[in-house]
This record gives C-alpha cells, sequence and structure tokens, in this order.
C-alpha cells in the first residue's frame, strides 16, 4: 500500500464545499481532517452534477419504493429522469477511478443511503429507502464498502468500515501484482485472524475454498474469495468475537510464556470481555510479547494492524 492515499468517493457537501439545496455546506471535519490524512476523495454532488442550481428547491422522493420519483417540494417538478441519466453517465466515471469505499450524506434524497422516505399519498404515510444515486452506486458497487457519515460517529460501525476500506485496498493490491494460486494462500494466511474476527463460517468457507483452489479456474478463485472476504467483513466484529480469537491468539504463545505472563493478558482480556478496557489494550500487550518472543506467524497478520494506529480506531471499541 505504500504511502499512496487510498481513493474513497464521498457526497461533496461533506467536504465543506458550497452545493446543497440552500446553498450551504455539511463540512465533516473527521472526514477532511482525520481521513484526509489517508483517502483521497472523489466527490459527488448528484444534484448540481445533474444539472440543478445552487441554491435549488428541496426535493423529495415520492412513489413506489422500488422506484420512486424525485420531485421537488413545492413546485412539484419531477427531476427523475435528469437524476438517472446522470447516475448512468457518472457511475461509467467512477469505475474508472479505483474506489475503495464511498461516504454518503444522510438523509439526502439523492445520496441518503439508509431510511429515506419516500412519501405515499400523503405527507404523513412514507416508506423507507434510498437516494436514487446511493441505490445506483450500491448496485452497481456491491461488493464496495459504504457508510453514511451520520454513522460514523458510531465507534464500532466506523472502525468496521475503515477497516473494509483497508482490506479492500490490500485485495485490490494483491489483484494488481500478477495473483496467482501460491499467493492466495499467503493472502489469506495473513488475513485468517482479521476474518475470524468477523464470522467464523466464511473463515471455514474460505479455508475450503483456498484448499481445493488448484482444481477451480483462477477468475472464479479470486471473485468467490473477494465476495467472501467481504461479506465477511460487512458483519460487524463484537466483543465476544474479538474475545475468541485474542484466546485463540494465546495458544501461539502457550510453550513461550510463564505462568505470570499468561495470568496478566488473561487478566486483561477478561477486562475487555466486560467492556472495561477498549481493544486497543490487550493488542498492545499481545504485540509486546510477539515481539519478545518474535512469533512470525502472528507478526504477519492484518488483524493486530488493520488500519493505521493514528486513526486510534481500537482506542473506542
Amino acid at each position: 500500500m505504500g504511502n499512496m492515499k487510498i481513493r474513497v468517493g464521498v457526497s461533496e457537501c461533506l467536504l465543506g464545499h458550497s452545493v446543497r439545496y440552500d446553498g450551504g455546506h455539511k463540512h465533516n471535519p473527521y472526514i477532511t481532517d482525520t481521513l484526509g490524512q489517508f483517502f483521497d476523495f472523489v466527490y459527488v454532488c448528484p444534484e448540481m452534477e445533474c444539472g440543478l442550481p445552487v441554491p435549488r428547491e428541496a426535493l423529495n422522493l415520492q412513489g413506489d419504493p422500488a422506484a420512486p420519483r424525485m420531485i421537488t417540494v413545492k413546485s412539484n417538478i419531477d427531476h427523475t429522469d435528469d437524476m438517472n441519466r446522470f447516475c448512468k453517465a457518472r457511475i461509467g466515471e467512477l469505475k474508472k477511478e479505483d474506489l475503495c469505499g464511498f461516504i454518503f450524506k444522510s438523509k439526502s434524497p439523492s445520496c441518503g443511503l439508509y431510511r429515506i422516505k419516500i412519501y405515499q399519498d400523503s405527507k404523513s404515510r412514507f416508506r423507507s429507502g434510498r437516494g436514487l444515486f446511493a441505490e445506483v452506486f450500491v448496485k452497481s458497487f456491491p461488493l464496495l464498502p459504504v457508510e453514511d457519515e451520520g454513522r460514523l460517529n458510531d465507534a464500532q460501525l466506523r472502525e468496521n468500515f475503515i477497516e473494509k476500506i483497508f482490506c479492500y485496498r490490500r485485495w485490490k493490491d494483491f489483484m494488481n501484482a500478477n495473483p496467482d494460486y501460491k499467493k492466495l494462500i499467503d493472502f489469506h494466511a495473513r488475513q485468517k485472524l482479521q476474518i475470524m474476527a468477523h464470522s467464523t463460517n466464511h473463515l471455514a468457507k474460505m479455508g475450503k475454498l483456498t484448499a481445493a483452489g488448484k482444481a477451480i479456474s483462477p477468475d472464479r478463485l479470486f471473485t468467490d474469495y473477494e465476495v467472501n472476504l467481504m461479506e465477511a467483513l460487512s458483519l460487524k466484529a463484537t466483543v465476544e468475537k474479538n474475545v475468541n480469537v485474542l484466546h485463540h491468539i494465546i495458544g501461539y504463545f502457550k510453550k513461550l510464556i510463564n505462568t505470570n505472563e499468561k495470568k496478566e493478558i488473561l487478566e486483561i482480556i477478561n477486562l475487555y470481555a466486560l467492556h472495561q478496557i477498549p481493544l486497543i489494550v490487550p493488542l498492545t500487550l499481545i504485540n509486546h510479547y510477539i515481539r519478545k518472543y518474535k512469533v512470525d506467524y502472528l507478526s504477519r497478520q492484518t488483524y493486530l494492524q488493520p488500519h493505521p494506529t493514528e486513526l486510534m480506531l481500537r482506542n473506542h471499541v
């Protein structure tokens, strides 16, 4: 991955650009100042880019939840066809951008990812859906990590989303480096504990897939692996799942550490299991013992540092 920034899409107003319907913006300092150290943002404002002015009349979604119409709130002008034409063209452009994720503006009729109101026959009746651009984007990039900016305030959702982005970048780097079966075995070995923290079922499935890899065409092998990898990481790494991984890690030390060291690790893991300390505490201790006893297999595990420590994501989960 080197020092190259990871390309991530973002709703333009979150960068502080004044493109919203009211002429303002929704600058998110965490996105620009913190994530901006590691991400190169590709921004999109669907409403402005499809031809609407700034400022403009507010829009909402109406009608069939499976195919809602985008209509101005007061004048009832239908802009659905313009938005759909824009989405088709812009998605084609974004496929060339090497994106590893996308951060959407919440509550937007174009960019909203979750629980966007789709009004029925009155302003008091509505169903929930996605914004028009967000819907087309997710269907076009089904494996790409996506999140809305409001949910980044949740420490667990934030850590999970950013972890997926860095993992997807590693996978793309793997695929760009003349991949073969032997390299996939090595890639999988380094991701095992990270996958385990999200889904033991997926880990078992991916183990069988890689074991049978020589009998499968490379295209199908890599495609199936990518699908399983991103599906696994879409499942939350809970405290309970992490505790399971931490106990699994201890097994690699059992002939190396003394009784007091083992007692110390178990006590720290127990405090984490009781939600009294964050994940970073047991991991810091474990990394100490990995260095002390030179446990090569563990030192290569992405689980121990799936994203830059500067982001301090595991200080809060």
